[in-house]
Formats: structure tokens, sequence, C-alpha cells
């Protein structure tokens, strides 16, 4: 036991460099207000007020989560055949087709997304393939399905992995027991495998939705500023209008939001676990 406290020293100083310590600080800038550049040590609730209080921002939060869903619906309905075939192929095939899932993801985001402005933009590669069938002249560039793209390219392979691993995990002989009782495959499917799928999609869930609601350069890079989110509201607030202390309360909203999110899901799973068991 010793040994183990000893080894979690380095990461306890991490989190608490990382962690700790600028989210007290983004709590404190959160409750302060800003004067005059110099930070006035006058605690207020005026930007969580403001916040909830500003249509244009309550539009802003619910627009990302619009965008955050429709991300999710497509992730699951793109997601969850990809990960059920990995699921019943050999372990050979399995582990290559998972390496060719993970692969794009060792490079940087940023570099990926920034790749399909050139596919997406006029002239590019996609315009191109669409003009064979009539269909040159769309735009596909700084519209809402080009960040959907973007955002779906970027995590579909959170909801493959999950999904793939409950599929995995899943015991064959209950499939087994319901062919042998008379059920098809689609009854087969529906009754038994689906359900205990769902831990999977449940995770699959929250590792989507909650980067997509706070990402902010998928939109900005792919919808050309046209499509403002909750993300490039907080960044801003810091960069551009140089208010600390209100883009400090949206991220503490976030960051709530997101912890609720996390704990739902998390209940979720604990009663769909209890349920199989």
């Amino acid at each position: 036991m010793k040994k183990v406290s000893t080894l979690a020293v380095p990461y306890i100083v991490w989190a608490v460099l990382m962690l700790a310590i600028p989210m007290i600080l983004i709590l404190f800038y959160s409750a302060t207000k800003d004067g005059n550049g110099i930070l006035k040590v006058s605690f207020t609730l005026e930007n969580y007020i403001r916040f909830f209080t500003d249509k244009d921002f309550l539009l802003v939060l619910w627009n990302s989560v619009k965008i955050a869903l429709k991300t999710t619906i497509i992730c699951i309905v793109i997601g969850y055949p990809i990960a059920y075939f990995i699921s019943q192929s050999s372990d050979k095939v399995r582990n290559l087709l998972i390496l060719l899932i993970t692969m794009p993801m060792w490079i940087n985001m940023l570099v990926r997304t920034y790749a399909w402005i050139g596919i997406l933009s006029e002239g590019g590669i996609a315009q191109k393939v669409l003009g064979i069938f009539g269909m040159g002249d769309a735009k596909l560039l700084y519209t809402e399905g080009a960040v959907l793209l973007g955002m779906v390219y970027n995590f579909i392979p959170f909801m493959i992995l999950q999904i793939n691993s409950s599929l995995t995990k899943m015991d064959s002989s209950l499939i087994e027991a319901s062919m042998d009782l008379g059920a098809d495959a689609k009854k087969t499917f529906m009754k038994v495998t689906l359900p205990l799928s769902m831990p999977g999609v449940i995770s699959g869930i929250s590792l989507v939705v909650l980067p997509c609601i706070s990402s902010f350069f998928i939109p900005k890079m792919l919808g050309g500023g046209r499509f403002f989110l909750i993300g490039n509201a907080i960044e801003n607030q810091f960069i551009t209008v140089g208010e600390w202390s209100f883009g400090s309360a949206i991220s503490v909203i976030m960051a709530i939001i997101m912890m609720l999110s996390i704990y739902a899901v998390r209940a979720m799973e604990k009663r769909n676990s209890e349920r199989g068991e």
C-alpha cells in the first residue's frame, strides 16, 4: 500500500497543478467583476445572471445542444452497424479494423479538421465528385452540413469503440439460447443484443455529446463563423472581448452541465447493469 501511495504522488501533483488550481481560478473569476483591466475583488453572481437572462447566449447554448444531438444521432446510426460488424469478425480482422478506426486519432484533431477545408472547398475533391452526378455547384464548406461532418468524423470513433466493447463482452450463449427458443435473428437482436449493448451506446453518447457541445474550432473552421456555438462564445469572451469573468462564468455553467450529464449517464448504466443481473 505504501508503494502504491508513493506512485500516486506524481498524479496527485499533476492533478492539483493542471486541474484543481485552474478550476479554482475559473470559479474565482466567474464570481468577480472586471474593472479597468484590474480585477476588483468584489464577489457577485452578476455574470451567471447575465448568462441566463441574455437571450442571445441562451440561443447559442440551444444551438450547441442541437448540433451535439444531431451529431450523436448520426454517430449512433453509422457507428452501431460498424461496431456490430467488427464484433462479429474474427480476432485478426477485428484487431485490424479497430486499428484502422483509431489510426486517424493519432493525428492532431486540429490538423484532421483543417484537411476537410481543402476537401470541401470550392473546386475541392468533394465538389468534383458531386460534379459527376450534376451537383458540382453545391456549396459544401461553411454550412451546417460541414460542421456536422467535422463533428461526426472526429467523434464517431469513440462511439464505435464503446459499442464494440459492449458487443464483444456480451455472452454469446444468450444469443444461442434465444435462437434455441425459436426467436429469429431480428427478434434476437431486438430482445437480446440491443439491450445488452446499451451500456456501450450510453457511454458512447456521453463521449460524443460532451465534447460536441464545448467544441469551438470545428464550427469556427468548417462553419466559417456562421455557426457560433458555446465553445466559440467562451473563446470570444477570453480572447476578443476580454471579459474573463463572464467567460469564466460560462465555463463553470458548462462544467456543471457536463457533470450532471455524466452523472445521468452513469445512473442509466447502473440501472441497466442491475436489470441485466
